[in-house]
């Protein structure tokens, strides 16, 4: 049976706890966790990103992730907190369920990138 874009992403919000922009600077004042900016980046070099975010495309998140991917990135721990953003949200729960599939337990969508950068979340780039 087919599937839709919105059935996809009911199951990720199911999947992926989204934290209110309040929380996601509460766990990035704690430390240690990786952010992870799932937009383009062409998208990125218009707004900049958070500070301290790695810029991984949607499309690239797989790739990237696993060690045996050829775009690995080490700063990927299955063992360690991921907060992913987008521009609104979507695309981070998206790729939140990809990583939660992939065997990241820790891992929180943290919404979209004007909402988080109007908070007073450092901003960098741009």
């Amino acid at each position: 049976m087919p599937t839709s874009y919105k059935d996809l992403l009911a199951q990720a919000e199911a999947a992926v706890p989204k934290l209110s922009p309040a929380q996601a600077e509460d766990k990035l004042r704690d430390g240690g966790a990786l952010v992870v900016d799932v937009r383009d980046p062409s998208e990125v070099e218009k707004t900049g990103k958070l500070k301290g975010a790695v810029n991984v495309s949607r499309g690239l998140l797989e790739l990237t992730a696993d060690p045996e991917g050829p775009h690995y990135d080490p700063m990927f721990r299955k063992d360690g907190t991921v907060l992913v953003y987008c521009t609104a949200g979507l695309r981070s729960a998206l790729a939140g369920k990809t990583l939660r599939d992939m065997g990241f337990g820790s891992v929180f969508n943290i919404g979209g990138f004007k909402e988080l950068a109007d908070t007073g979340l450092g901003v960098e780039g741009a």
